[in-house]
């Protein structure tokens, strides 16, 4: 019980400074690791006239403090609450990359021409940069699955308010509740109008207007203010009856005006105008968009077509009926065009119009080992050959569930703005199958406004991740 009491008072403070020294071991140990290898493999060349290990000494102290520095620069000490494997890679990679030439620079300024002087093996600097990469990464995940550990068992977890009770107070508790490895510890809910008595079964535990002494008397970490519809003087109004204690406040944006796009700044003959609303895929976006398209779906098709000619065979052996299946959707600019797949169901199952669900009566004994694994969707590689389809996008759907989105969701047609994927963002979060299609339209603007040539990779290897884990249906 004193354990636990000590971690939830100076948990973030004890977790971070083990991770800086954590990293700072890495670092070291992966430039030790880099001169053995150089001493033990005669590679590019022999190594000749190399300095001892103990003259590398305060080279590595240089390293790790170049690294570290460039870390803390690039808030990976900041304690993010989850971060996805593949931003933990590019965030590591691109700070070691950076931090490392810093530390050749300062080893050359502060030793040149001094008997501290170290004459550089380019070899195991180039060692030592893969090692410090592959150790750190390692060290992270370890990290991350020990703090994972502690969270579940209720150490250090961060006492949490809620401010509302609406729709965004019901993801807000979903998102606690549910991914407990964010560390929160949900108390309760306060609200306005004091009408409601729970909410997903979390309880209102008092009155917006006594905020400050609830988080007193709770003793809070954290409050969210769940309450997007809020004008600007009630959220200001919310935000200073926190700041009596030593509590962190976030707000929830409005879903559609803010989530769906990136906010910048810019102007009008001198008159500062907020942008919320972008399209960031155009000009010479969209042909390096296409470029990459055509060479990546051009390779895809040669290198996984072994593949697809023995799902093709399987299908024409297990049933009678095409092996193809082709269906209208809607794609760029609202027409409409042919998607190829797989054939995954019975032959007559295209007369079903219906939605696609987990335990789909309509697959056959192949189709529900196909879709498991996104096999089925490989023929869509042709559409964006074709230009039909894009690699990354937003899912097209068929176009009776157009129509009846475009009346029911806010900016639905929106998404039609770029062509339509084999995967997007809205299903790399899982939002997949008979998931709630408002989220999938806010994650699907989200991507059309906040385009970026990385941001298609990232989703395409997080797509390869869950492809490989079976994940789909």
């Amino acid at each position: 019980m004193v354990i636990t009491s000590i971690s939830n008072k100076h948990f973030q403070s004890i977790t971070t400074l083990l991770l800086v020294v954590l990293d700072a071991v890495l670092i070291a140990l992966a430039y030790l690791f880099a001169y053995q290898l150089r001493t033990a493999i005669a590679f590019p060349t022999e190594p000749q006239g190399l300095e001892s290990v103990t003259a590398y000494g305060r080279v590595i102290v240089v390293q790790v403090i170049c690294i570290q520095i460039v870390f803390y620069l690039n808030r990976l000490y900041h304690g993010a609450r989850t971060i996805g494997r593949v931003d933990r890679a590019y965030a590591v990679f691109s700070a070691v990359s950076i931090g490392a030439l810093f530390s050749i620079a300062f080893s050359t300024l502060l030793f040149k021409n001094t008997v501290f002087e170290v004459d550089y093996s380019r070899t195991i600097v180039v060692y030592a940069w893969v090692l410090t990469i592959a150790l750190v990464l390692l060290g992270r995940s370890g990290y991350s699955g020990i703090l994972k550990s502690l969270r579940a068992r209720g150490i250090g977890l961060q006492r949490l308010l809620i401010v509302g009770t609406g729709d965004a107070a019901a993801v807000v508790i979903q998102k606690a509740t549910w991914m407990p490895h964010l560390g929160y510890q949900l108390v309760g809910l306060v609200e306005g109008s004091g009408d409601m008595q729970d909410l997903l079964g979390v309880p209102v535990i008092g009155h917006s207007k006594d905020l400050a002494d609830l988080v007193e008397k709770y003793a809070i970490d954290e409050v969210i203010i769940a309450r997007p519809d809020a004008t600007r003087d009630e959220l200001l109004s919310l935000i200073v009856r926190c700041q009596s204690g030593h509590v962190s406040v976030k707000v929830i944006p409005d879903v559609y005006e803010i989530m769906a796009g990136e906010v910048s700044v810019d102007d009008l003959g001198g008159l500062p105008l907020l942008t919320v609303r972008d399209v960031a895929l155009r000009g010479w976006r969209l042909s390096l968009k296409r470029v990459v398209d055509l060479i990546m779906s051009s390779i895809g098709l040669v290198l996984l077509s072994p593949l697809m000619m023995l799902v093709a065979a399987l299908i024409k052996l297990e049933s009678d009926g095409p092996v193809f299946f082709f269906q209208d959707r809607v794609g760029l600019d609202g027409k409409d065009f042919k998607i190829f797949k797989f054939r995954s169901m019975r032959t007559n199952a295209s007369e079903e119009s219906q939605w696609t669900v987990a335990e789909d009566s309509r697959r056959t004994g192949l189709g529900r080992f196909i879709r498991r694994f996104s096999i089925d969707e490989l023929p869509q590689l042709i559409n964006v050959v074709l230009g039909d389809m894009s690699l990354v996008g937003p899912r097209p759907e068929q176009p009776q569930f157009v129509e009846q989105f475009q009346e029911s969701i806010p900016r639905y047609m929106e998404r039609h703005r770029e062509k339509a994927g084999i995967t997007g963002w809205a299903q790399v979060n899982g939002l997949r199958g008979d998931t709630s299609i408002e989220d999938r339209t806010r994650y699907d603007l989200w991507y059309v406004e906040n385009w970026s040539l990385w941001l298609d990779f990232k989703i395409i290897i997080r797509t390869v991740f869950q492809v490989l884990s079976g994940a789909a249906y």
